[in-house]
């Protein structure tokens, strides 16, 4: 299946498209050092990445006459600082949106599917009227705006068109969600927002796949079993105590209070069990990336990760990246930086996957990814759908039936 990656940064989405059986035709990124880690992977040999066409451009530069043949799948994740709790949340008065050059994509390469990626800062209250807009543009991508009409003027041209009868040429049907990754088998919780787009004629009807990890089954691997500990070879000695709100709980409602057991959320253990400590220099020296950094202190609002927990979220940062979100917080109260490498698995990044550049700039790169195991699973999803809407009845991709294109 062909697809194009627009915001491709480190390539964490892209990796995980890839992986999900989508080749890439074109990439572009204009951010000089995320496109050097892409080719130091690919002179790597880096599986997944070794044949892909990057273009280090913007992607207002790009031009999409050069991609050939239908594609299948348009994904990205359009830079996410103006919407980011952490940003200075201007939105679409941020130069920094990039959602109208998706919508640009969309409309030239008429893509069987998209998936965009962004922070949940996009759901927020003083945001919902134009992620409104972004969904209604998308589905209806060749209503373009008017020379010098407003996004709110727009909006209301939108919503009129959307609710009449009126038939698209090109129109998609929009399903998001706000997902979070450790419920999907990544050792980090980051909760993202993610939008999918079927073309209307390929009569879609596509929801997202269903978490397989829960926090409820790692506290029953921790609290009731123990098999959490003896996967880790804990002794019982040296095991933390239950927290005593959750042993009140047990002991007044039982186990049952944990309800149907799932697949347990990952920890960070559980992704960097067997990285020796990078404090030991001489035996770290031998894994890429896993170069302890000093300096790492907690302070109120920054405590880092606990080793027993799904990671907290690892951020780039508007300023640089925030020292609290990634560091590890140890059993025995120290703090200190995660390593590249140890964030990278965090990040479900494979493990021969290299970051050239400085520690600052390398966990940029990595906290602005899409881990790429969720990807993986979303696009999958995708994948499936697309094999199935576009074979039944004829058996070819020929599906196209104007009168369902931008139904709602």
């Amino acid at each position: 299946m062909k697809s194009v990656e627009l915001f491709t940064g480190a390539g964490g989405l892209a990796i995980g498209t890839a992986m999900a059986g989508f080749h890439h035709l074109a990439l572009v990124e204009r951010d000089k050092h995320s496109c050097h880690t892409i080719r130091e992977n690919q002179q790597r040999g880096i599986a997944f990445v070794s044949d892909w066409c990057v273009h280090q451009m913007d992607v207002a530069d790009f031009d999409y006459s050069t991609v050939d043949g239908e594609i299948d799948l348009l994904a990205g994740g359009p830079p996410c600082q103006p919407f980011s709790i952490g940003g200075r949340h201007g939105a679409y008065l941020d130069e920094r949106d990039m959602f109208p050059r998706f919508f640009q994509a969309v409309r030239e390469l008429r893509p069987k599917a998209f998936l965009i990626e962004n922070v949940r800062g996009l759901l927020r209250k003083n945001f919902i009227n134009y992620f409104e807009y972004i969904t209604l543009q998308l589905a209806h991508p060749e209503l373009e705006p008017k020379p010098d009409e407003s996004w709110v003027d727009h909006l209301a041209r939108l919503e009129r068109h959307h609710n009449s009868s009126i038939s698209d040429d090109l129109g998609y049907r929009i399903t998001f969600r706000l997902l979070n990754a450790a419920d999907y088998g990544v050792p980090q919780k980051r909760e993202r927002v993610f939008i999918v787009g079927f073309r209307s004629d390929l009569n879609a009807n596509w929801s997202f796949p269903e978490p397989a990890n829960t926090k409820e089954a790692l506290i029953w691997h921790k609290w009731v079993t123990g098999e959490y500990w003896e996967k880790h070879s804990i002794s019982s000695k040296n095991r933390p105590e239950m927290p005593s709100k959750l042993r009140s709980r047990l002991e007044r409602f039982g186990p049952n209070l944990l309800g149907t057991m799932a697949a347990p959320w990952r920890t960070v253990r559980d992704a960097i069990s067997d990285l020796p400590p990078p404090e030991n220099v001489d035996i770290a020296a031998s894994i890429p990336n896993h170069v302890y950094n000093p300096g790492a202190r907690s302070y109120p609002g920054h405590t880092g990760s606990p080793l027993d927990e799904p990671a907290k979220t690892l951020k780039a940062g508007v300023h640089g990246v925030p020292g609290g979100e990634n560091m590890l917080a140890l059993p025995t109260g120290k703090v200190r930086y995660f390593t590249v490498r140890e964030a990278a698995r965090l990040q479900t990044f494979p493990s021969d996957y290299y970051f050239p550049c400085t520690w600052g700039e390398s966990m940029r790169q990595i906290g602005n990814a899409v881990p790429v195991n969720l990807a993986y699973i979303i696009a999958s999803g995708i994948r499936d759908h697309l094999h199935e809407v576009c074979h039944k009845d004829t058996g070819s991709g020929e599906l196209y039936n104007k009168s369902t294109v931008g139904s709602k």
